[in-house]
């Protein structure tokens, strides 16, 4: 109980602070594609595809909530990692910076 009061005031957050949502359906809807993929293949057999699925999987949901072309994302990534260019940042788009990824 004393844990819950001291949370209390965060609980209601929504209520003072505009734009707050009650929910978090948000982050269940973001996660929801991940979860769906590991059900589908039956997870992992091996540390190496647990890696794979867990880069492939931020990288898609950050560009899609960016509103990047993730195939075109995805293309120059591959083409850079062998002349031994810098890798495509994930961080969001900057017009002056990398406007190849915008859609």
């Amino acid at each position: 109980m004393r844990q819950h009061m001291k949370l209390s005031p965060a609980l209601w957050s929504f209520v003072a602070h505009e734009g707050i949502e009650p929910t978090n359906n948000a982050a269940e809807r973001a996660l929801r594609r991940g979860v769906l993929w590991r059900k589908r293949s039956f997870g992992s057999q091996s540390d190496r595809g647990l890696r794979f699925t867990e880069r492939i999987l931020t990288t898609v949901t950050t560009l899609r909530q960016q509103q990047r072309n993730v195939w075109d994302f995805l293309a120059f990534a591959c083409q850079a990692q062998h002349p031994g260019l810098p890798a495509p940042s994930l961080l969001p788009v900057n017009s002056d910076v990398d406007p190849v990824f915008t859609n």
